[in-house]
């Protein structure tokens, strides 16, 4: 009998100073997600934001690269698809979303020089 009340008293006494050690034991992980929101998502996210808003602004006649690297004047449009003209009498329609940049704007996707 001795020995299970000195156990109920060891148990106690870690408990209420394990309470303390349970939370900083988060901190890391709680730093880590602070620091990959503002360098990876965050920045992301506003990509993302300025992409949505450069296609809701296209219209007939930009100049546009698409993902895939086609060059072409927009001709139509309705609300999922552009209809692009990429030579003489040579039009494509393709989706809104694979639509890369506007040409000769700053919204150009990066290109490496060789």
């Amino acid at each position: 009998m001795i020995n299970s009340i000195v156990y109920a008293m060891s148990q106690g006494g870690e408990g209420a100073a394990g309470g303390a050690g349970g939370w900083m034991s988060f901190m890391p992980f709680i730093l880590i997600f602070v620091v990959f929101y503002f360098l990876l998502i965050r920045p992301q996210q506003k990509k993302q934001k300025q992409h949505r808003e450069m296609i809701g602004s296209l219209q007939k006649g930009d100049q546009i690269i698409t993902n895939g690297g086609l060059h072409g004047r927009i001709t139509g449009y309705d609300d999922t698809t552009l209809t692009v003209e990429i030579a003489d009498k040579v039009r494509v329609k393709i989706a809104r979303s694979s639509v890369g940049g506007k040409a000769g704007s700053g919204q150009q996707p990066t290109q490496q020089k060789k």
